[in-house]
């Protein structure tokens, strides 16, 4: 277990995240990327004491993609307001079982989260404690398996970030995703490791301090996320 950083200054670091391990786990003795990056600052310098780290967005755990961490508190409240106003884009691949019947369309659901079971699901405009959720795709590829099923490879931005949001819209929307054992129905069954077909390929927002916008771009490990 790795930490790839892509970037790095004074105010703020970014990392490509592996899928598999969390941002921030909730269990001792398990080491996430919070770790990662922490232990790391403090192995430069120990003399500093504990660094300081602003979590400023989340992935899922089964999900790779780039990320951005704060290491000042100005950073962290000016990385965090992009989030809430929407001047950081957030950009996936996703591969989905099935085909849109348009090249591009937004997508509009109201999810509930259950903390008890860590799921998210659509619920009724209205309804206590839904969030409205609203994402943008556009087709990329379309492909069919040997089976005959269709699988197609969509860019997704999400317009808001809530708790498993690409996974639950889509899924709902007849789209799974490839791998997903929590929202693909083919998938809920399988014993075998399926990487869920999901990447945040590209992230961009301004420096807070240069005011610069800054972009960057990944290429998935996840082979069927590789167009071609």
């Amino acid at each position: 277990m790795g930490l790839n950083i892509i970037y790095e200054d004074e105010q703020l670091l970014v990392v490509k995240k592996d899928a598999g391990i969390p941002v921030q786990a909730g269990k001792m003795r398990i080491m996430d990327l919070q770790g990662l990056v922490k232990n790391e600052l403090y192995r430069r310098n120990p003399k500093g004491g504990e660094p300081y780290l602003g979590i400023i967005h989340r992935l899922d755990q089964p999900v790779e993609g780039v990320m951005v961490f704060a290491k000042t508190p100005f950073a962290a409240g000016s990385l965090s307001d992009q989030v809430t106003d929407g001047r950081m884009k957030k950009h996936y691949l996703a591969l989905v079982c099935g085909k849109p019947s348009e090249e591009t369309g937004t997508l509009v659901d109201y999810l509930l989260k259950d903390g008890r079971t860590n799921t998210s699901s659509v619920a009724k405009k209205g309804e206590k404690d839904a969030k409205r959720s609203e994402l943008r795709y556009r087709v990329l590829e379309s492909r069919e398996t040997a089976e005959g099923e269709s699988l197609t490879l969509v860019e997704v931005e999400l317009l808001t970030g809530r708790h498993h949001q690409i996974r639950v819209q889509m899924a709902n929307a007849g789209l799974p995703l490839y791998g997903d054992t929590k929202s693909n129905p083919k998938f809920q069954d399988t014993t075998a490791y399926v990487q869920t077909a999901l990447c945040a390929y590209k992230l961009s927002f301004v420096h807070p301090k240069t005011q610069k916008v800054m972009e960057f771009c990944i290429t998935p490990d996840n082979s069927v996320l590789k167009q071609g």
